[in-house]
């Protein structure tokens, strides 16, 4: 079964989809949507389109591991994906991932401005890949 991680943001929103063995990180891709009840009919779309049976949602707790209005925001969204689909949605601890993907961009020799929109669906992955590796 292929699972999608989701890296919710207020203007993009990154998707990342594992192969269907669970063991790979696939296609990572941003989708642009500010409207959270407009996202989540996409996402749900593109869960449909790529086949994902788990969706995985990120859950941006602060470093002290409290949560803040940000977690709020996603519990809203995994909210509106539980009224839009039957699939397993699953909240996951994504404290480092925003900034891995940024060390991982810099890295690679990616100019900051040419990054804003690419560091989600880095940190979608990432999600992604923190997930698999407790399947196995």
């Amino acid at each position: 079964m292929k699972i999608m991680a989701i890296d919710y943001g207020d203007q993009h929103t990154g998707l990342a989809v594992s192969d269907v063995t669970e063991t790979l990180v696939g296609n990572a891709w941003i989708v642009d949507e500010w409207n959270m009840e407009r996202l989540a009919d996409t996402i749900c779309g593109e869960a449909d389109r790529c086949d994902a049976g788990i969706l995985v949602l990120g859950l941006p707790k602060n470093m002290d591991g409290t949560e803040g209005p940000r977690c709020e925001k996603a519990r809203e969204l995994k909210t509106l994906l539980e009224e839009r689909t039957d699939r397993e949605i699953v909240l996951w601890d994504e404290r480092w991932t925003t900034v891995a993907a940024h060390d991982i961009l810099h890295a690679n020799g990616r100019k900051e401005k040419k990054h804003k929109k690419v560091i989600d669906a880095v940190a979608a992955s990432l999600i992604l890949e923190g997930f698999l590796g407790t399947r196995h």
